[in-house]
């Protein structure tokens, strides 16, 4: 069990409930249907990789390198996929220049997929 990525995946998936409530109530009203959905799609790729982390901080069949090399691509990729995805969707009430985000989902996106690959080929390379 690691405690480091347990405490992260905690925190992860706190903010994902705050952010969850604050999209469903607070902006509500100040964002666009669009912006909202879009919002929720931030929301719930945090949240499912909170959980993503939960499993990898106690998954005894992970080496202490392959859960970190995990944790650092799950945790990059969610603060650049859902972080920017968050400040794409509040532009119109922070009034951002958030053009230069649009880029940068992408890439949290690949690193959430890097991370779930790597899980695997750790998985099929291991011998029994």
């Amino acid at each position: 069990m690691d405690k480091k990525i347990l405490l992260t995946a905690a925190i992860i998936g706190l903010l994902a409930i705050v952010l969850g409530a604050f999209g469903a109530h607070a902006l509500k009203k100040s964002l666009s249907l669009e912006q909202l959905q879009s919002f929720e799609v931030g929301v719930r790729y945090q949240m499912y990789h909170a959980l993503f982390l939960l499993f990898i901080g106690t998954f005894a069949f992970l080496d202490e390198k392959e859960r970190m090399v995990i944790f650092w691509l799950t945790i990059s990729g969610v603060l650049l996929f859902s972080g920017s995805i968050y400040l794409l969707a509040t532009n119109g009430i922070t009034n951002m220049k958030t053009k230069f985000l649009g880029p940068i989902t992408p890439i949290g996106g690949f690193l959430l997929i890097s991370a779930w690959s790597y899980l695997f080929y750790t998985i099929l390379s291991k011998k029994q």
